[in-house]
């Protein structure tokens, strides 16, 4: 889902999408590396032995051949948005131009689960010196394994290692897997006069996409 409801899919990368996972919050971001890697444990018993199984996730820039999956994740995690977005936006999906476009400039990320994409974070640039979080998204099969947050701190310590001064985006404000979970990443909320042209226009857009303005909160990260 483009114009973000991406921070509503991220987040719910954590909730459901958006994945609060104390395992993994405390892996260290690696600001000049492509790949981040992302151990789930998981232990499993029987009557007479235990053992750790660990699942893999890998954060990468995206490839060509992932940019065709991304949309089924989308149209995925806006399910966990049902009743709080009209159902026009729910069934939105990044086109495969801007998907290409992103890729092709280094900012579309995704998380794999063996060869396949499980989750992206998209990256836009409205302005200069400023990285905008287009769209977060987890697929709710992979939900809160860490997966949000680590895609979130990956993006923002791209934006700090490639010289932007802030990451922004716009969430929900009323729920408490959108705005509470940025915050606690270091995002904070912007005051109506603190709010940029640029960042008016992804907000005017959203009006007319048939989100409500005063449900929404534009939120800065400084790099």
């Amino acid at each position: 889902m483009p114009g973000n409801i991406s921070r509503v899919h991220a987040v719910l990368a954590n909730s459901s999408t958006r994945i609060r996972s104390a395992a993994f919050d405390d892996i260290p971001v690696q600001p000049n590396t492509a790949t981040s890697l992302v151990h789930e444990p998981n232990t499993v018993r029987s009557d007479d032995f235990t053992f750790e199984r660990t699942h893999l996730y890998e954060i990468v820039l995206a490839r060509p051949r992932d940019l065709p999956l991304i949309p089924a994740i989308e149209l995925a995690a806006a399910r966990m948005l049902a009743g709080h977005a009209p159902s026009s936006v729910l069934n939105e999906t990044t086109s495969q131009f801007e998907l290409r476009k992103a890729q092709r400039a280094g900012r579309l990320w995704v998380v794999l689960a063996g060869f396949e994409p499980v989750g992206f974070a998209h990256v836009v640039v409205h302005e200069r010196g400023v990285a905008h979080l287009e769209e977060v998204g987890v697929h709710p099969d992979h939900a809160r394994r860490g997966l949000g947050r680590r895609l979130v701190q990956t993006v923002c310590a791209w934006a700090t290692s490639h010289g932007f001064d802030a990451v922004t985006l716009t969430t929900f404000r009323h729920l408490p897997w959108n705005m509470p979970f940025y915050a606690q990443l270091g995002f904070e909320p912007l005051a109506s006069d603190e709010v940029s042209a640029a960042l008016r226009s992804v907000i005017d857009d959203e009006m007319r996409r048939g989100l409500d303005p005063a449900r929404r909160v534009v939120m800065r990260y400084h790099a």
